[in-house]
């Protein structure tokens, strides 16, 4: 099968972030089929962005190929990322018919997290009579409207709200991240007998050989923490405000004469302020870390004894969850505190931890306790359970597979 995977945010273990669209195609490619991954450029989330010359260059990564095409850098979420999305976008539209003659796809995937792909999708696909498939990230434009406060009658989200439609109706497979999206497409106009939900996962392989060591300063700093004696609780991921880490802080707060310290490490928007808290407010047991090289996180999460997640009240969380970094600590071991209100909660699901009221830090502050007086093997069978969970459910040799049965053929 060959499979064109769009995907504008597109990363590998070479750039960064998004990491989804590589491991699947990596794992395609293992099992025998062809893959295009197709890409921007500039993305925000990569750390390392690619090198292009003219309008497009291609790559090679892990015997998975990538078309990037040439986008304008920007910052934020401002005017700067919607020109970038339209000029991938065009430049889509102005490569569809090369991709098709070229590529000659069976499947075209349409996975940019905004849903304006679908139409340089579709044209692919017509064009090559191949099965068009929406894969659903996050739902928008409820996203940019619950948790970005944008206007429903905005121009940008009615035209994202007019691609979401022609997905629900004209696309031929619709896979998801997200468990609970049912109704939500539903009543956008699709046939639920075309919807597959595959989750997020994790690469087995990056968990079965040693990690690199960390460096030495922070492998220092960890251990002197470890030695103080207290139960190092740790977060490890983007700093930003989806991610309630000033619900970590007032925890923080509330316990300052409790054996518990904290961690977090990590780079985002809101750092330079969390950090300003914690020197502002005399948070002495908070330490906040650089962030790590991917490759490392194994070794970085197995110095936490509980390991934070935590989420806002928001609605749109009811459609459920798909976080990397829940996979990451799940198969870490760690036991998990996760603060979160959601259609979906797989700390709950595989026992490997507490789950409390989220924007609440008197409920952190009690999970942690609750975690925290427990003895380490009564910890450590946490971690256990939750490790075991990933391995069966969200190992993406599994979820790749369960991609191809979704497009494949019945």
């Amino acid at each position: 099968m060959r499979i064109l995977l769009i995907n504008h945010y597109a990363g590998s273990v070479r750039h960064g972030m998004e990491y989804r669209p590589y491991y699947l195609a990596r794992e395609w490619v293992r099992l025998g089929h062809v893959v295009q991954i197709v890409a921007a450029s500039q993305s925000h989330v990569r750390s390392v962005q690619p090198t292009v010359s003219g309008g497009a260059s291609r790559e090679t990564v892990d015997g998975v190929d990538y078309l990037w095409l040439k986008t304008p850098a920007y910052r934020g979420n401002g005017v700067g990322r919607v020109a970038n999305i339209a000029w991938f976008c065009a430049r889509l539209v102005l490569n569809a018919g090369r991709l098709a003659r070229e590529f000659r796809p069976d499947v075209v995937v349409a996975s940019s997290t905004y849903p304006m792909d679908i139409w340089p999708a579709h044209r692919i696909a017509r064009a090559t009579g191949a099965k068009l498939v929406h894969e659903v990230h996050d739902l928008w434009p409820l996203s940019p409207i619950e948790l970005g406060g944008m206007a429903p009658r905005h121009p940008f989200i009615r035209l994202c709200q007019a691609a979401e439609d022609f997905a629900c109706r004209r696309a031929d497979i619709v896979v998801s991240m997200l468990p609970r999206v049912h109704e939500h497409l539903r009543a956008h106009g699709l046939d639920l007998r075309k919807l597959h939900v595959v989750p997020n996962g994790v690469a087995l392989d990056e968990w079965q050989r040693d990690p690199p060591p960390l460096a030495p300063e922070l492998a220092a700093q960890l251990a002197t923490l470890k030695r103080s004696g207290r139960t190092i609780v740790g977060y490890a991921g983007s700093h930003g405000l989806p991610n309630a880490l000033d619900v970590l802080l007032d925890a923080a707060a509330l316990m300052k004469d409790e054996p518990i310290g904290f961690v977090l490490v990590g780079d985002g928007h809101e750092k330079s302020r969390l950090e300003k808290r914690v020197r502002d407010e005399g948070l002495d047991r908070v330490v906040m870390l650089a962030p790590v090289a991917k490759a490392q996180i194994p070794a970085l999460l197995a110095t936490f004894d509980i390991a934070y997640i935590g989420w806002q009240r928001v609605p749109i969380y009811r459609f459920g969850i798909a976080p990397n970094k829940l996979m990451d600590y799940m198969m870490a071991g760690r036991a998990v505190l996760h603060s979160v209100e959601a259609g979906n909660d797989a700390v709950a699901e595989a026992g490997c931890g507490l789950t409390v009221a989220p924007e609440s830090a008197a409920a952190v502050a009690d999970g942690l306790r609750a975690l925290g007086a427990l003895r380490p093997a009564a910890r450590a069978a946490m971690g256990e359970r939750g490790r075991a969970f990933v391995v069966a459910n969200h190992s993406y040799r599994v979820l790749a597979q369960h991609f191809i049965d979704a497009v494949s053929p019945p």
